[in-house]
């Protein structure tokens, strides 16, 4: 398979990927609602950085290290679970302030959240571990892996970005805005259900 057959396979993957729901994408509308398009836009920006810094230490192999290494492995989840309960108790008992003023403090607070969420959620890995090992040739040069792993994380910037400009630029954010209570109460159950279960998982609890 040569580069240019791989990169594509791999943007397709990882574009899929990025568009499936979940706690990632839910961060991006709840703050593109709650804060406008700086803090949805930057909140995307953060999750891309998270992801490409993943998608590097996967693709150079370094992953490996992190797999290992049980203790860091957990103390990355046991993270992520506690900024998805962060999230949820903010959004349980979000009461909304009137309308929105863009300023640069949303845009670092949405960069921060969005980074988090995606950098705190080693889950992230494994599956770019499992995407680059379909798609990876071991005689590929290291600017070749470089290319690939900035592409990734280009890819899920975009598709962040792209859904808070289109969000953001119709009425229908102005819609939800005026339902913001009961759409934070919802994501906020939703992240606090998922944050749950990650704490089971890690625990190594039998949930069936």
């Amino acid at each position: 398979m040569d580069f240019t057959t791989s990169l594509i396979g791999m943007s397709l993957v990882c574009a899929m990927g990025a568009m499936s729901p979940g706690p990632s994408l839910a961060v991006v509308l709840r703050n593109t609602i709650s804060g406008g398009r700086t803090q949805g836009v930057m909140t995307g920006i953060g999750h891309g950085i998270g992801f490409g810094i993943y998608a590097l230490l996967a693709i150079m192999g370094l992953s490996a290290l992190l797999l290992a290494n049980e203790n860091v492995f957990n103390l990355l989840q046991w993270a992520g679970a506690a900024v998805l309960l962060w999230l949820a108790y903010n959004m349980l008992t979000y009461h909304s302030s009137g309308p929105v003023e863009e300023h640069e403090s949303q845009g670092r607070k949405g960069f921060a959240e969005g980074f988090m969420i995606a950098f705190l959620n080693p889950k992230i890995l494994v599956f770019l571990v499992a995407v680059f090992s379909q798609f990876i040739d071991p005689e590929m040069s290291n600017p070749e892996r470089f290319i690939m792993a900035i592409v990734a994380g280009i890819i899920d910037i975009s598709w962040y970005v792209l859904v808070a400009m289109v969000l953001a630029g119709t009425s229908i954010v102005d819609k939800l805005r005026a339902n913001a209570i009961i759409i934070d109460r919802s994501i906020g159950t939703v992240l606090l259900m998922l944050a749950i279960l990650l704490i089971v998982r890690t625990l190594g609890l039998d949930i069936s």
